[in-house]
């Protein structure tokens, strides 16, 4: 693919990350539930650790500038350029198999979502961590079947298309691996 279709593609990806993370959220002080994971998913598996991450951050800052929900945090765009690299780790050149999906979701979950971002709201925010966790874990127990589901039955299909049409992936068959059946 060529630099240009891959500046193309990013930009695309960052810009629907903006828009699913600015409009389409639920959003309070200490809580975003939201579908802006996806893109972020899409450029992970079809870019690397590199392009995702830069995706995550460009979108961060874009529309921490252009749409501001409050002050600007630099944490948050550590977070989300971590929450590129770790989707990239489960997903870039790897079969996307439930199994690795669930366990993708769930360390980005608890290491980006638990951890980072309530360190991130207790220096904001000066709350104690008890107050923070119990929303937390409510974003896990919301986010985790969603972002699964999203990503299983909606990410395979939609790069498997994309290769079909673009051959974004160099090495990936056109089409899905099918077991041959003994006739």
């Amino acid at each position: 693919m060529t630099n240009t279709r891959k500046l193309v593609m990013l930009s695309f990806l960052t810009a629907l990350t903006i828009i699913l993370a600015r409009f389409v959220s639920i959003q309070t002080t200490i809580l975003r539930i939201s579908f802006e994971f996806f893109p972020i998913v899409v450029a992970a598996i079809l870019f690397g650790p590199i392009g995702a991450g830069v995706t995550a951050v460009i979108a961060d800052i874009i529309g921490a500038l252009l749409f501001p929900a409050g002050t600007f945090f630099p944490g948050f765009t550590v977070s989300a350029f971590i929450t590129g690299l770790i989707y990239a780790f489960f997903f870039y050149q790897k079969d996307i198999t439930f199994f690795r999906t669930i366990i993708g979701i769930m360390t980005k979950l608890l290491i980006v979502d638990m951890v980072l971002v309530s360190i991130w709201l207790m220096i904001l925010f000066r709350m104690p961590i008890e107050a923070l966790i119990p929303t937390r874990l409510i974003k896990l127990a919301v986010m985790l079947p969603i972002e699964t589901v999203l990503i299983y039955f909606g990410a395979r299909p939609l790069i498997v298309q994309l290769n079909k049409r673009t051959g974004l992936i160099p090495g990936m068959a056109k089409e899905p691996n099918r077991q041959k059946s003994a006739v």
